[in-house]
């Protein structure tokens, strides 16, 4: 009998502990939001306090930026560190996350009919400038072997991101016209 109470003792603060865990996990973030692994504590709050598309599709644009950065430093970097590859690898995976996120935003700007040209503006003039940064890598990157595939599909997401943008700006509803009463 007391090895019984012992395991429904265990289990009853087992069960406890859980239904604490999945609660904290339920009220943690909103409904429709699911944490990027790539990005940090930080990060994600910046991106669920943002109050509209245009918000968050600079802030993805930044990240990105950021990670490119990082990405260009580790690659000049010359102290040995076993775990290279990995970093570089991991760096350019986040960089095309916050580039597809990013373009992610511009189909729910239309869906709430949302401005964000001036986000669009800012979206393809970084990313022209990223593109050419990955390209300019793809040539003549050292130790390319080691990154090669995630740099193409960093280029290839930074292109549909372009093309996403482009097409966002042809379609982009007008600016609201204040007419004089």
């Amino acid at each position: 009998m007391k090895v019984m109470r012992r395991y429904a003792i265990v289990f009853v603060a087992c069960a406890s502990l859980a239904a604490v865990a999945a609660a904290r996990t339920a009220f943690a973030y909103p409904q429709d939001y699911t944490p990027k692994d790539y990005l940090s504590d930080e990060e994600a709050d910046k991106i669920r306090e943002a109050q509209t598309p245009a918000e968050r599709i600079k802030l993805y644009i930044e990240f990105a930026e950021d990670r490119l950065k990082k990405f260009d430093y580790e690659l000049k970097r010359t102290a040995p560190d076993q775990h290279r590859t990995d970093m570089l690898n991991g760096l350019l995976n986040a960089y095309a996350g916050c580039v597809d996120d990013g373009a992610d935003q511009i189909q729910v700007a239309q869906d709430k009919q949302v401005d964000i040209r001036e986000a669009l503006k800012l979206m393809d003039s970084k990313e022209n400038e990223f593109l050419t940064t990955l390209e300019a890598y793809e040539k003549n990157g050292p130790d390319l072997d080691d990154y090669r595939d995630t740099l193409e599909d960093a280029i290839d997401g930074t292109k549909d991101a372009i093309s996403d943008a482009e097409e966002a700006e042809k379609t982009a509803l007008p600016a609201p016209v204040r007419r004089k009463q």
